[in-house]
Formats: C-alpha cells, structure tokens, sequence
C-alpha cells in the first residue's frame, strides 16, 4: 500500500474522528488549517490522516497502544511538520 491509497483509507476515520465528542481536537486542528493556515479541505483532511498514519505506525513498530497524547502533539505540530514533505 502506498503512501497516498493509505491516506485514502484513513479519511472515513479522520471524518468520524471530526465528528465525535472524544475527540475535539481533531475538528479544531481541521479548523485551524483552513481557516488560519488556508489549507483547503482536502489538504486538511489529508494532513490530518498521515497524523494519524504516523500514530498507527508507531502502534505496530512499537506493538503498543493507540497513544492520543502523540497523536494530539502530532496534530498541533501542522503545519510545520509538513514542511519539505512535497
């Protein structure tokens, strides 16, 4: 699976994620990239999944839990650790 078809597979949970009460932070990050950052919502919702790709991730490498505490870093690390990704 590449990079981009993986992405396309964790959308229906970043939108789920959005939606949930657990996790606000998702929406805010989404949010604050395209209102304060201008992403588009496309872009948005891509960055957000290779958060949560990175996260998945290190759960199999690591062969440990979810870590939501990394994942909320993860987040509020956009847009910078985007840069150079081109």
């Amino acid at each position: 699976m590449n990079d981009e078809s993986l992405i396309d597979a964790l959308l229906p949970a970043v939108q789920q994620q959005m939606e949930s009460a657990d996790t606000p932070y998702v929406k805010a990050t989404f949010t604050r990239l395209v209102e304060g950052e201008k992403f588009s919502p496309d872009d948005a919702l891509d960055a957000i999944a290779l958060c949560l790709a990175d996260e998945s991730n290190r759960m199999y490498i690591d062969k440990r839990n979810f870590d939501e505490i990394r994942y909320q870093e993860l987040l509020s690390a956009l847009p910078s650790s985007l840069e150079g990704d081109d």
